[in-house]
């Protein structure tokens, strides 16, 4: 960090003495998981489902928490039962929940899915609008986005009118405090109208951007079919020039990694697998824990390969169980699967 840097945050403590000088502010959707009792069934199949807090930004900001970070989560939820559940569980894995708001006329968010026996996964979503797409700017907790080391967010909240511009604000907000901006644009296809809408949408905010991570399926989706494997499609169609680390994840392959000055890949943990919920945003909140703590590793590669390490054990141990916040590691669990792996 450079004397400027470091004058800032000086000058920015002054300011606000209670400012965490690490703090991750998820933005987004939380929402409630149906998941079905027994495995490898559809929908209309399962005989009971069981209920699960879920939505990605949510699974972050539990994740930094629960590595020891500090978190918090801006978004809306339902006046409802499910919507005070939620609060009360961001509240006892140590997120800062003051920027949720409850809107009383719309419901939390549900979401049913299940991993049929063909191994593809089959959402039943029940928006029609849920609270959190229905976030305004007014209700923005603008002091607690201005306190963001890195602010992160999806392309879900992008779907819809009012909570698109309400986005589009809360990273105005965070970029002109000086946060970094970190992007998993966590494609849901059912959820948007067709998939040039979600291309265009998800495409519109991608030059913002200081970190992004994507999977391999949504590399062929954003480029219109492009081999995701090719290091050349990636730096050609997904690169920009304001990026500073583009993170391709490849599930218990471990992932790729793109920045201006270098590329490369690091392999992933090998567990048994049990549900992959989850473990996309494991990884994330593995990555933007590191990254929260020392923002050198965006050009040290050596550190950045012992990060995206630690990112890939945080997704490995979430496949070990079922859901996702229930599955979210401690920091001692990483540290204790990279040495039983000899990682």
């Amino acid at each position: 960090m450079g004397e400027k840097a470091i004058s800032g945050n000086l000058k920015k403590l002054t300011i606000d003495t209670g400012r965490s000088e690490t703090l991750v502010v998820c933005f987004g959707e939380m929402l409630i998981d149906f998941v079905p009792t027994v495995g490898g069934v559809s929908l209309a199949e399962a005989p009971a489902f069981k209920k699960a807090p879920g939505g990605a930004p949510a699974n972050v900001a539990v994740g930094v928490s629960r590595l020891g970070g500090s978190s918090a989560f801006v978004g809306k939820v339902g006046d409802d039962e499910f919507g005070k559940m939620l609060a009360e569980i961001l509240k006892l894995n140590n997120v800062d929940n003051s920027g949720m708001r409850f809107d009383h006329k719309a419901r939390t968010a549900l979401a049913f899915v299940t991993l049929r026996a063909d191994g593809e996964r089959e959402f039943l979503f029940f928006r029609h609008p849920s609270a959190d797409m229905l976030l305004t700017e007014s209700e923005l907790d603008k002091n607690l986005i201005q306190k963001a080391k890195i602010f992160h967010y999806g392309s879900i909240s992008l779907i819809k009118e009012p909570c698109r511009s309400t986005h589009l604000a809360a990273m105005k907000i965070a970029k002109a405090a000086g946060s970094l901006l970190s992007y998993d644009p966590n494609l849901r296809l059912p959820l948007w109208p067709s998939e040039e809408a979600a291309r265009k949408e998800i495409m519109s905010i991608w030059e913002l951007a200081d970190v992004i991570k994507i999977s391999e399926d949504e590399i062929t989706f954003l480029t219109g079919g492009d081999d995701p494997y090719s290091d050349e499609v990636v730096l050609q169609k997904l690169f920009h020039p304001n990026l500073k680390l583009l993170v391709v994840s490849e599930g218990p392959n471990g992932c790729r990694y793109y920045t201006k000055e270098f590329k490369g890949r690091v392999g992933g943990v090998k567990v048994k697998a049990v549900d992959t919920t989850g473990a996309g945003d494991a990884f994330v909140s593995g990555l933007l824990n590191s990254l929260a703590s020392d923002l050198t590793l965006l050009t040290d590669e050596k550190k950045l390969r012992e990060a995206l390490l630690f990112a890939n054990a945080c997704g490995a141990i979430t496949v070990t169980e079922r859901g996702a916040i229930p599955a979210m590691p401690t920091m001692d669990a990483v540290q204790e699967l990279l040495k039983s792996s000899g990682s």
